[in-house]
């Protein structure tokens, strides 16, 4: 029964996240994608978030126990999925849902239990999540030049949301797996010649994407792992 009502809160989370895709970049000059990544296009966006948004809402139950664990994870991977859309479509990442975000993961950290998150690993997790992509930012900016580096001012703000989403003993698992996912993939499109060494592929995406794998079963995971 709680993974068809979570089923159902991800056919609503898909509206808004559709609706939203499509308002924030009007006020703002989207940059022009260079590509799409496997297959990704704007025509296809609403139904492979219709699609992909309740599945995993309505999965969550099986690996979380409590109601509003689950339901906070929902709306971290609500957002981070809206985020992944953005950056596919237009390479941004919005201050206006990031900052908001950050706040409500910050909120609900004194929420959900303690192998989740606290409001202490949330805060010292944002921290350091901001301060080991500032750093990667810079470095890239100093290798590439301004503006070329492979990543931008906000995959350094996903990276502070991501850790009060997850907690400072989760923040470098997320981090780890989306930078070897974004490796992974970046290094398939170049070897299937998709794209060149020049294309500016979006890495917000990987982020977001170990992000949510790691809202679904992360904490298990860790804890597995400090055992």
């Amino acid at each position: 029964m709680l993974n068809l009502i979570f089923f159902v809160i991800g056919l609503i989370a898909a509206v808004f996240i559709n609706m939203l895709a499509d308002y924030l970049p009007s006020s703002h000059t989207p940059l022009r994608p260079q590509w799409h990544t496997w297959g990704w296009s704007k025509r296809k966006r609403p139904l492979l978030v219709f699609l992909f948004t309740p599945l995993v809402l309505g999965s969550l139950p099986f690996f979380l126990d409590r109601v509003v664990d689950t339901a906070v994870n929902s709306f971290h991977i609500v957002v981070l999925i809206l985020i992944i859309v953005t950056d596919l479509e237009h390479r941004l990442i919005f201050d206006a849902v990031v900052l908001p975000a950050t706040a409500v993961a910050l909120l609900t950290s004194l929420l959900v239990t303690p192998e989740e998150n606290s409001i202490r690993l949330a805060v010292v997790g944002a921290v350091a999540g901001y301060a080991i992509f500032f750093l990667l930012y810079w470095v890239a900016q100093l290798i590439y030049g301004p503006g070329r580096g492979a990543l931008g001012a906000g995959d350094v703000k996903l990276a502070m949301l991501m850790g009060a989403m997850l907690g400072f003993h989760r923040i470098f698992f997320a981090l780890i797996l989306g930078v070897f996912l974004g490796g992974f993939f970046s290094l398939v499109l170049l070897l299937s010649r998709r794209v060149t060494r020049d294309t500016a592929l979006p890495y917000g995406q990987y982020l977001a994407l170990g992000g949510i794998v790691m809202l679904i079963w992360g904490a298990q995971y860790v804890q597995q792992f400090l055992d």
